[in-house]
Order: C-alpha cells, then structure tokens, then sequence
C-alpha cells in the first residue's frame, strides 16, 4: 500500500468513525444531560469535519505543476492543516472548555447513566480502531531505528501526524469523559462531569497547539534533518571529480517532494562535458538513497574557459 493511500485510509476510517459516533453522542447527551457527552459530541463532529478538510487539502495538494505554481501544490496541504488545526482550537476545546465552565455554574442531575456508559463504551471501540489505522500510516514511514515519538515528532505529513494526534486525543477524551459521568453518579455529584469537559477542553487545545507548531515550520519552509543534510553532503564528495560541496539548502514542497539546492566545486582539470557527466552523477546518487528529492538545483563553480 502506498503512502498516499495509507494516508486516505486513516483518513475515511476516522471519518467514518466519527460521523456515527458524534450522533450517538448527541443522543446521549440529550437523553442523560451531560456535559462531558455533549462535549464529546461536538469533539466528534470536529473531528469529522477536520478529516473532511484534510482529505480536501490532500486532493488539492496532488495537482500537477503549473505556470503560477511551477513546484507544485504541495504545500496546500500544509495551509489546510493548520485551519484544521485552529479549529481544533477555537471549536473543539474552546466550546468544550465553555460548556464545562456552564455545567459547573448551572449543575444539573446526571440521568440514565446507563446510555453514557453504553455510548463511551462502543465510541471508544470505533476511535480506538480509527487511531490503529492512523498509527500504521505512520509506522510504514518510520525510518529503522527511529523511535515512536521521534516518528511523529519529525513526520511530514499532516494527513498522517494529525490523524495521530487528533484520535489519541479522542481516545483520551472518552476515558476523561467516562471517569467524570462514572465519579458523577458515584458520588452524586455533578461538579466531576462538568470538570471533565473543561479538561478536554484543554486536551484539544493543547493538541490544536501541537498542529500549529509542526504546520507552521513546514508552510514556512522547512528542510530535512541535520544528519540528512550530511550525508547528501557525503554522497556528493563521494562522485569522482567533485572537491567541496557546501552544506546544502533544502525545503519541504510536500511530504514526499523535497527541493535540493548544491553549491559544488569540481576539480580544474575536468573538460564541461565531463562536469556535466559528474553533474548527473550527483543527481542520480542523491535519488538512489533519497527518492524525495524530485528538484536538484546544482551550481557548478569555476566553469568559464571549460571546453
């Protein structure tokens, strides 16, 4: 499977997930009154609407090169991450945290709590099964010897690494909302289900600041790691012919379209022609290890006078 397909696939199994859940939350919420479901509720629906986004911004990202977009659209995925990830912010934890702040000024009775339990308890099955098929997504991109976290503190593809984040926040949300319906009805008391809405609140806020974070480095231009930087250095001093190569200048275009930029010095005594050969060369090296970098701009020095 691809990575673009295992990307869509995480994708369309959370929307899927999401749609039936964020009714059957909503439901729950009516019947029983409680703060902590309805706040579920509109996580869900978030959620679902912020795989619809992201699927968008997946589908205009793959359009091809024109003459005001001579590198491609790559970068709209990155653009539409971040809204996704603002909503998170302002709709999925802002609401939340108010209607936890409602719930603790106005408490209201806890009733039925069967239905919350019955909701939370299947919800949790279909999330946690959305957030297996977004942990494979990632996985297949996990370089060997890279741990977890490193995986998806460094991943590049939003369609993958908020997928990560948005359904362990939503797992996380459940158990939080299940602890606050279960201490409720426990100690009859109310106060504990309008305090777990405010902690999810502040779960998809923080969650929202994570996304913001890793979208911004990447609409802003960033490139590939430090000890990737060295080894393209390595490979190109390793083509005959070559004497410096200067740390080289990259920037993501996409999670799988890199730009390279080499400023290289080749020795005196090679003809153009054999500067050329010795060109490809790098080229071809660089996207033998590296088949990311789909633009390698070389620029050869001291070639005037060459035959």
């Amino acid at each position: 499977m691809s990575a673009n397909s295992s990307s869509k696939l995480s994708l369309y199994g959370g929307i899927a997930a999401n749609v039936a859940i964020a009714i059957s939350k909503f439901v729950a919420a009516y019947v029983t009154g409680s703060s902590a479901m309805l706040s579920e509720g509109i996580h869900s629906l978030v959620d679902t609407g912020n795989g619809g986004l992201l699927l968008y911004g997946l589908s205009r990202s793959q359009r091809p090169a024109d003459a005001q977009h001579p590198f491609g659209h790559g970068k709209e995925l990155y653009f539409w991450a971040l809204i996704v990830a603002v909503l998170i912010f302002a709709i999925g934890g802002g609401m939340s945290f108010y209607e936890g702040i409602k719930h603790l000024e106005h408490p209201e009775p806890l009733e039925d709590a069967k239905w919350n339990y019955l909701v939370l308890g299947v919800s949790i099955i279909f999330e946690g099964a959305a957030l297996v098929l977004a942990l494979r997504a990632l996985l297949e991109k996990q370089a060997a010897g890279t741990s977890f976290w490193t995986t998806l503190r460094t991943s590049r593809d939003p369609a993958v690494f908020a997928s990560v984040l948005e359904n362990a926040a939503a797992v996380a949300g459940l158990l939080i909302a299940l602890l606050g319906v279960y201490f409720g009805h426990l100690l009859n008391n109310p106060l504990f289900d309008g305090g777990a809405s405010i902690i999810i609140g502040l779960l998809l806020m923080g969650v929202a600041v994570l996304l913001v974070s890793r979208t911004r480095a990447l609409l802003v231009g960033e490139g590939v790691s430090d000890d990737t930087l060295a080894e393209l250095q390595t490979l190109a001093c390793g083509i005959p012919g070559v004497t410096t190569v200067r740390p080289p200048l990259t920037m993501y275009l996409a999670p799988d379209d890199v730009m390279l930029a080499l400023d290289v010095d080749f020795d005196d005594h090679l003809t153009a022609t054999q500067v050329e050969e010795a060109v490809v060369a790098v080229q071809n090296s660089i996207r033998a290890g590296y088949p990311e970098f789909k633009r390698i701009f070389i620029e050869a020095k001291s070639l005037a006078g060459r035959v």
